[in-house]
C-alpha cells in the first residue's frame, strides 16, 4: 500500500512550521476553532478531565490539539511528518513544562507501535493519497472499544468555493496550496470505510462559520467541514 504524500504538501506544511503558535498567523483559524475541538473531544469522550486517557494526536502539526487535551489531564502522544511541525511543538511544550511525547514519524508508511484509548486526526485525512486504506491502518493502534475522532472537508461545489476559491485564495484566511479539491471526503464515503472497518456508533456533526456573528460554531450541516468519531467495536 502506498500511502506516500506528494512532495508539494511536505514542502508546504514546513513552510509554514515557524506559523503555529501565532494567533494571528497563517493558522488563525485553528486558534479561533481550538475551544471548539477540545470540547469536541470532550463531549465525545463524555468526560470533562481526560485524566489517564491515552491520545494520539495524528498529524499533530505544531501541537496546538496536543497542549489542548495534555492540560485537561491525558496521556498525549503527538505525531508528524514535518520534522519542523514536531521542533515548533516541542519548543513551546518545552517553554510551557509541558509532558507531551512529541515523534516525527511519517505516519503513513511507518509503524506506529503503541495503542491509545483515543486517535484524533483532524484535518490531515484529505492530504493522504490513500485515506481509505490508511484507516484500515491506523485502526490497529486503538485499544478494544477505542474512540477515533477526525474532522475533514467535504466534497461539492459549496466546499470547493467556500475552502479553496474563497477562503485560500481570496480571503487568504488559509494558506494557498493547502487544499486538493478531488482529495476532500464526502461523509458518506467516510461512513462506508468506517463500518467496513468494523466501527461503530458513527456520528457526524457540521463546523459552520456565522459571518453576522464573526464566530465559528457545530451545527447538523455538514456540507463544508465536519467533525466524525466512532468507536471500534
Amino acid at each position: 500500500m502506498n500511502f506516500k504524500l506528494k512532495k508539494s504538501e511536505f514542502d508546504h506544511f514546513s513552510d509554514l512550521a515557524s506559523e503555529w503558535w501565532l494567533k494571528n498567523g497563517k493558522f488563525k483559524i485553528l486558534h479561533e476553532i481550538q475551544p471548539i475541538r477540545i470540547k469536541y473531544v470532550q463531549d465525545v469522550i463524555n468526560k470533562k478531565t481526560l485524566n489517564k486517557i491515552s491520545i494520539l494526536d495524528l498529524g499533530c502539526g505544531g501541537g496546538l490539539v496536543s497542549e489542548g487535551l495534555y492540560k485537561l489531564g491525558a496521556n498525549v502522544t503527538g505525531i508528524d511528518f514535518v520534522k519542523d511541525n514536531i521542533n515548533a511543538a516541542k519548543i513551546h511544550a518545552d517553554k510551557n513544562n509541558l509532558k507531551i511525547n512529541y515523534k516525527k514519524l511519517n505516519f503513513e508508511n511507518e509503524k506506529i507501535n503503541s495503542k491509545f484509548d483515543v486517535i484524533v486526526i483532524f484535518e490531515v485525512l484529505e492530504h493522504l493519497s490513500n485515506w481509505k486504506s490508511f484507516v484500515k491502518k491506523i485502526k490497529l493502534n486503538l485499544n478494544p472499544k477505542g474512540i477515533l475522532i477526525m474532522s475533514t472537508i467535504n466534497r461539492n461545489l459549496l466546499s470547493k468555493f467556500l475552502t479553496i476559491d474563497l477562503a485560500e485564495n481570496y480571503l487568504k484566511w488559509i494558506p494557498s496550496n493547502t487544499h486538493t479539491y478531488h482529495k476532500f471526503i464526502k461523509p458518506e464515503e467516510l461512513e462506508y470505510i468506517l463500518i467496513k472497518n468494523n466501527f461503530k456508533n458513527i456520528n457526524f456533526k457540521g463546523l459552520e462559520y456565522q459571518p453576522l456573528k464573526n464566530k465559528w460554531q457545530l451545527s447538523q450541516n455538514t456540507s463544508v467541514n465536519y467533525f466524525c468519531n466512532c468507536k471500534l467495536a
